[in-house]
């Protein structure tokens, strides 16, 4: 999981486009958007995390670092 990419990829693209990208590698299809990752794995969790972000600016109001902070603040938990 790299912060910069899921950053770029929630500040570049809608929902719609990132929910389009999770489906393609779903289905182990190419995305129509650029994800970077080291493989598949890496590429899904990168647009999952973005999803998330995006999901939580339009419930919350927040902006893209505080819903940012609130994704890593998530996987810290999950992992301690």
């Amino acid at each position: 999981m790299k912060i910069p990419v899921i950053k770029k990829l929630a500040e570049a693209h809608s929902l719609e486009e990132l929910q389009t990208a999770e489906e393609a590698l779903y289905n182990e299809e190419v995305p129509a958007i650029e994800v970077k990752g080291d493989d598949e794995g890496e590429q899904l969790t990168h647009v999952l995390a973005a999803v998330y972000i995006k999901e939580h600016m339009t419930q919350y109001g927040s902006d893209l670092k505080t819903a940012l902070r609130a994704y890593t603040v998530k996987v810290r938990k999950s992992i301690g």
